[in-house]
């Protein structure tokens, strides 16, 4: 019996609460305007597979649960964080942020639906100083927004250097989104998440 039909098998987990990804895109215009911030077009969903099953298996099985939940012609791939975690990550390009939130809201949907709710640790969408913006005091880094499922909310993720964040950014960021987002209260849940294969600019759209 393979991975996927022995966690299809298992009674599901009640569902995390995956509404507060739609708020992304009203709170994308925001970070624009005040910050000047764009998204990039990538996304990652981050989750720790069961142990001992081969990371082959693994990424067969991942992608078969999504083209059985057809994520809309988006490219997906899984990929190998490499970190002492073991963590993997599922990767989605769309230019339109309302596209790359709908297709995470897919990956969620489908991992869980697949009884691996438990095994979910967030989703990371990447943001960058525009191209041409005439905000003053646009933020001039890269910064994230990582979702975590379970709590229904976001923070803002600003790492510079070799292991080190902004935090004054961070909170500079939480003060600009407002209402616009539901951002986490508790900072002690802000993770700092390494070497994220969402950094950098996305491939090339016209291909």
């Amino acid at each position: 019996m393979g991975l996927l039909d022995t966690i299809l098998g298992r009674t599901k987990p009640v569902r995390a609460n995956l509404d507060a990804l739609f708020a992304l895109p009203s709170a994308a215009v925001t970070l624009q305007a005040s910050a000047g911030l764009v998204s990039t077009g990538r996304a990652g969903v981050c989750f720790k597979p069961p142990a001992g099953e081969p990371f082959e298996q693994v990424q067969d099985e991942v992608e078969q649960m999504l083209r059985m939940n057809d994520a809309g012609g988006a490219p997906l791939t899984v990929r190998h964080v490499g970190d002492r975690f073991g963590y993997r990550w599922i990767l989605i390009d769309a230019p339109a942020i309302d596209d790359l939130v709908t297709r995470v809201h897919v990956v969620h949907s489908s991992l869980e639906d697949a009884g691996w709710s438990t095994q979910l640790l967030c989703s990371v969408f990447g943001f960058a100083p525009g191209s041409a913006s005439d905000v003053t005091d646009a933020v001039s880094q890269p910064l994230f927004l990582v979702y975590l499922a379970k709590r229904g909310a976001f923070y803002p993720f600003a790492p510079c250097g070799e292991e080190q964040r902004d935090s004054e950014l961070e909170l500079r960021i939480r003060s600009i989104l407002g209402s616009d987002l539901p951002v986490e209260s508790d900072l002690s849940r802000w993770f700092p998440l390494w070497d994220l294969p969402v950094a950098g600019p996305p491939p090339d759209q016209s291909h």
